[in-house]
């Protein structure tokens, strides 16, 4: 017999609802300071996880500093199109930081790692809104410092010490000297860490003397032993100066510059092996980029979406303006729509966006860039065999090389004799 009462159903509940926007917080300006009792001993280390408050259940804590705070938060997230789960993440690490903030507290940038990891939060962007609201004790280290440290740990004292000093002007820059790029602090220290390994009867500056520097380069060859030279004349000039040493054990010292390669064109399947490991959007235009408009990773990574013209089919890489061919238009078509799709409301002016540079307006890390080690056809070797096919293709003309390419009259010049080689004796060039 059939049941006759009606059947009940029930609506199934949506696991994945959206929840609404919460409404934007008030303006707010900088709490007014009154007189204030200096801070007589540092504060040690904070644990800002324990300091749950849920805005889901209630409103943030009545504060002055972190309703400033939120109010920062919002106009950043505005301006930049954050994402509502970003705003609210960095809501949430705002308020555990700032809840019962304090004026002259200060809050310490090594306090924040774990905070930030647990909402997956850029810490520089906290950091960003700490120091716009001048609360900020920036305790990191210097850039490269560990690295720096970790390059000398072997050496005795005196060593370390002198090192280390020639390591931090050379990356902060003097009164009479530039700050150096990161790369090169690293290559310096390396090649002088390297060459005081092997003076260990040596435990000072001052006591290398011109045959030491001799040794130490002959057992180098090429470009590694005229980087080291420079490394070594820089780091005893700096001694001399600052009366470290007595004479300069590298005065008189010339190195043979190292001739110039002879590239050869890669072969088919070496670049098919670089097209088949592209396979995503940003990955393929990487390659496409490289492979035929000879563009470098920096300047990849520079390229803004106004320096894209479709209309008019043209781009314009490291500021020189070229034609789009078909398989380009293709390429950075598909990577726009799933750049829109992805990150339909970041304000990131660059034309290559990541899930961390779209929260801001710098371009994406070096890192982020695709990477085709242990193939034949880096990005790099890419753009050099672009530039090497343009070359020989026009008949070793530099002039054409600089008005394709945008090259300098030296670089042209170098790639229009590598190709002259190679079209003279393409056999002994190998």
């Amino acid at each position: 017999m059939k049941n006759s009462s009606p059947r009940t159903t029930h609506p199934t509940p949506l696991r994945h609802q959206r929840r609404p926007l919460k409404q934007a917080p008030p303006p707010a300006a900088r709490p007014v300071s009154a007189w204030l009792q200096p801070v007589l001993l540092p504060p040690g280390p904070r644990d800002y996880l324990n300091a749950v408050v849920d805005l889901r259940t209630g409103p943030p804590p009545d504060n002055p500093w972190l309703a400033w705070a939120l109010h920062l938060t919002h106009s950043i997230a505005e301006t930049r199109g954050w994402r509502p789960t970003a705003q609210r993440a960095m809501q949430r690490v705002l308020v555990r930081l700032l809840a019962d903030h304090r004026e002259p507290d200060l809050i310490r940038a090594t306090d924040l790692g774990a905070l930030t990891a647990q909402y997956f939060i850029n810490l520089d962007h906290v950091v960003e809104i700490l120091a716009t609201m001048d609360v900020l004790d920036d305790d990191r280290p210097p850039a490269l410092e560990s690295l720096m440290a970790a390059k000398v740990a072997g050496l005795p004292d005196p060593w370390r010490r002198d090192l280390l000093t020639w390591a931090r002007l050379l990356r902060d820059g003097g009164p009479r000297s530039r700050a150096r790029d990161e790369q090169t602090v690293r290559a310096y220290l390396g090649v002088a860490a390297n060459a005081a390994a092997t003076w260990p009867q040596h435990g000072h500056l001052r006591e290398v003397v011109r045959d030491d520097v001799l040794a130490y380069l002959g057992t180098l060859r090429g470009t590694r032993r005229e980087i080291a030279a420079t490394a070594l004349r820089a780091l005893f000039r700096w001694a001399k100066s600052h009366k470290l040493i007595f004479r300069n054990p590298t005065h008189g010292i010339s190195i043979p510059a190292v001739p110039d390669p002879i590239w050869q064109p890669l072969r088919p399947e070496e670049i098919t092996a670089s097209v088949a490991a592209a396979t995503t959007p940003q990955a393929r235009l990487y390659v496409i980029l490289a492979a035929v408009h000879a563009a470098r990773p920096g300047q990849i990574r520079a390229l803004h979406l106004d320096d894209v013209d479709l209309a008019t089919r043209r781009i314009t890489i490291g500021g020189n303006s070229r034609l789009l061919d078909e398989l380009t238009t293709h390429a950075l078509l598909d990577w726009l729509a799933h750049r829109r799709e992805r990150w339909p409301g970041t304000a990131n002016p660059h034309l290559l966006v990541s899930s961390t540079s779209a929260l801001g307006h710098a371009p994406v890390s070096h890192t982020w860039i695709l990477n085709l080690r242990g193939l034949p056809g880096t990005l790099e070797r890419l753009r050099i065999d672009r530039q090497l096919e343009e070359a020989i293709t026009a008949g070793a003309d530099p002039l054409h090389l600089a008005a394709v390419f945008g090259l300098s009259e030296g670089t042209a010049i170098r790639w229009a004799t590598n190709a002259r080689q190679l079209l003279t004796s393409p056999r002994a060039a190998q």
